[in-house]
């Protein structure tokens, strides 16, 4: 098919704020309708037409990233109890297999869950939970297989190997209770808010399970998780601004769920438990958190002792209690931070991390009596490395690191953190990655990504795909702008509701200044963002449409405003905090300037590559397919539009590892080829 697909026309026309909007794809939400499906299918087909010159290309590409792969591999295993639980994989197979040994001289491996096998016969195989009980006698765990996100609980026997009776679907977080037999869970609505905590006897019929709690208010969802010290277990209840927690002792499941301290409104705290004390993490006296002490038997605000302040420039982003010590996972000037606190004198010191550029973050620490914090640590230039920390000899003992084939030097490459100064004065951190020999005097090639949503950081994360493009002398580059959490909560609150401009012209503000020191020229700058960050691309091209060559947008949220106008969508109640509320006239006003279909005109675009999935619960798949079937009746030029669906996966794309590499195989072709780099 050489022909442009065309998506018929039927108007659906609404007034909105005293403005008139004609949408006119509007039906193709209607999944089941057969027209539909024709016109997704006919999409696909074009797109391979168009890009069947690069077939070869792209198959160059998997066969190289896929060589730089340990196939079979190994993970860390991690102490629960009596056992060591790992993962490991095998070559040519796409899923992971979890396995578990005895803690002695020459145990055997037991598998507990064998995805392969798991997800024969399935187009889709994603693990949720996996929550060993702590005897080690049960395992509970939950599966999806369509990629909606919509996972099935189950437990198994691990003696017998049997799965016991008592499913449950919509299951969305679930924790043991110190008997190693009953499951606390929680199970999301038709909008996806996990909104019900219910309790059950493993291996009970699933009708027998009782319902504890239910959240009534949509902006709120629930979560239950067991305490480090695993005496408790909690319930959050949690909106975008505002949480409480209630409180349970894992030795008592029949008993009584009790409230820490009610919600007030834009207060968040979050508990954990050390001895005689809930420990508090809590934005009551500032954006950035403090922390906080209060009695298990008096937990309430009047309780609160203060144990670390609010900083302004530290962000307190979790908190892991061990029997001596307490890890603060902080982030500064865009950077996390492990800072340990010793409970014996409350001294504190922070790990030392050496590079300018880096990402950390906690692994599995399910050993409350121990004096080893376990981590991860990666960078552009540096793979995937986990490390024991003593905290008592402040020695740290390297696991594992992620090996790249093929004779990987890092040496070769080079990463630096720069600053660039925003129209409103506000500095946003850059981070960079290239060849060392690859000079930018004249304007290099580049990739540049972003996000700004919710308050999640970029991560700094080691890709040995990216060296496919870095080898053919590309730079990579992330905005870390406002929207985003790198400089704390008020980075966050900088770029959402009414300042979400911000998180856009930013981003600009990022190409202009890479543009201008030379790092790159327009016509060699490519851009992609995914899901929120498919909103950014969306809006940066209706906004500078000349400032880029190429865009590859992934399952992005482009339909800002019909979306957040249904409030029976997946997740849409939800994020009214977040976006707003189109109802309210001052909050339409907002996303009426940036919502990339709402804007879309006739004019010049650059090349696009969109891509989503026909089950993604996040965003969904219309919200592209509108964008796209609108944007060709518009655009003004001759730069390929192109649209990808897959037929089979949700938000985060294929499961399986060697369809995903090829994802992205088929993203690198793409933009290469636009670039003019395919070899």
């Amino acid at each position: 098919m050489t022909t442009q697909p065309v998506a018929r026309k039927i108007p659906r026309e609404y007034t909105l704020h005293g403005e008139r909007f004609v949408d006119d794809y509007f039906y193709l939400r209607e999944q089941d309708n057969p027209e539909t499906i024709r016109y997704l299918e006919a999409e696909n087909a074009y797109t391979e037409n168009c890009l069947e010159d690069t077939a070869g290309f792209r198959e160059r590409l998997y066969q190289e990233m896929l060589a730089r792969i340990k196939q079979t591999d190994l993970g860390v295993p991690w102490r629960d109890g009596a056992w060591l639980y790992y993962t490991r994989t095998e070559a040519g197979r796409q899923y992971p297999i979890h396995c578990r040994k005895a803690i002695q001289p020459d145990a055997a491996e037991v598998v507990l869950l064998d995805l392969n096998v798991m997800a024969e016969g399935e187009a889709y195989m994603a693990l949720g939970d996996f929550e060993p009980s702590h005897d080690g006698r049960l395992l509970a765990y939950s599966t999806d297989n369509t990629g909606f996100r919509q996972y099935r609980l189950q437990v198994k026997d691990l003696a017998s190997n049997a799965i016991l009776p008592g499913f449950q679907d919509r299951v969305t977080s679930v924790a043991w209770a110190a008997d190693h037999r009953t499951i606390f869970f929680t199970i999301e609505n038709d909008a996806k808010r996990s909104y019900r905590l219910y309790r059950q006897i493993a291996g009970n019929p699933s009708e027998q399970a009782e319902l504890l709690y239910e959240e009534t208010d949509d902006l709120f969802s629930v979560h239950v998780t067991p305490s480090c010290s695993r005496a408790y277990l909690f319930l959050l209840c949690t909106s975008l601004t505002t949480s409480e927690a209630r409180y349970l002792r894992a030795d008592d499941p029949e008993g009584e769920w009790r409230l820490i301290a009610p919600r007030r409104h834009r207060e968040e705290y979050y508990p954990e438990h050390h001895g005689d004390h809930f420990y508090l993490r809590t934005n009551d006296k500032g954006l950035n958190f403090r922390l906080a002490r209060a009695p298990v038997t008096h937990p309430d605000r009047e309780h609160w002792e203060e144990v670390l302040p609010q900083r302004e420039t530290v962000m307190l982003e979790d908190v892991e209690c061990f029997r001596d010590y307490i890890v603060l996972c902080e982030r500064e000037d865009g950077l996390p931070h492990f800072t340990i606190m010793d409970l014996s004198n409350g001294a504190r010191h922070r790990i030392e991390l050496p590079e300018p550029v880096y990402d950390a973050h906690p692994e599995i620490n399910a050993e409350f009596d121990s004096r080893l914090f376990r981590f991860a640590y990666e960078s552009l230039i540096k793979p995937r490395s986990i490390y024991d920390y003593d905290m008592q000899t402040r020695e740290r003992t390297l696991l594992k690191q992620t090996e790249v084939l093929g004779g990987y030097n890092p040496a070769d490459y080079r990463s630096e953190r720069i600053h660039v100064t925003a129209r409103d004065g506000a500095r946003v951190p850059v981070s960079l990655v290239s060849r060392t020999d690859a000079g930018h005097e004249n304007g290099a090639p580049m990739l540049l990504s972003g996000y700004g949503a919710y308050g999640i950081p970029f991560p700094i994360f080691f890709s040995s795909n990216r060296l496919s493009l870095l080898d053919r002398g590309m730079t990579f580059a992330i905005a870390h702008i406002r929207g985003g959490g790198e400089m704390g909560k008020p980075w966050h609150d900088a770029g959402r509701m009414a300042r979400k401009m911000n998180t856009f012209t930013d981003f600009i503000d990022v190409a202009e200044h890479l543009i201008r020191e030379r790092y790159t020229t327009p016509n060699r700058l490519a851009i992609t963002g995914r899901s929120a960050g498919g909103l950014l691309m969306g809006a940066v091209v209706n906004l500078r449409p000349n400032l880029f060559r190429a865009v590859v947008a992934v399952v992005p949220f482009v339909d800002v405003i019909n979306t957040m106008l249904d409030a029976d969508l997946p997740l849409t109640a939800g994020e009214w905090e977040e976006w707003g509320n189109p109802q309210v006239e001052d909050e339409y006003r907002v996303m009426r300037r940036y919502c990339p279909y709402s804007n879309l005109a006739a004019r010049d675009y650059p090349a696009m590559l969109v891509r989503t999935s026909l089950n993604d619960s996040q965003v969904m798949y219309w919200e592209p397919a509108k964008y796209v079937a609108k944007l060709r009746t518009l655009k003004t030029d001759s730069n390929p539009l192109l649209f990808q669906i897959d037929m089979h996966s949700g938000h985060g794309g294929s499961s399986g590892r060697y369809d995903a590499l090829r994802e992205v195989a088929f993203d690198y072709a793409f933009i290469l080829s636009q670039l003019g780099l395919e070899e």
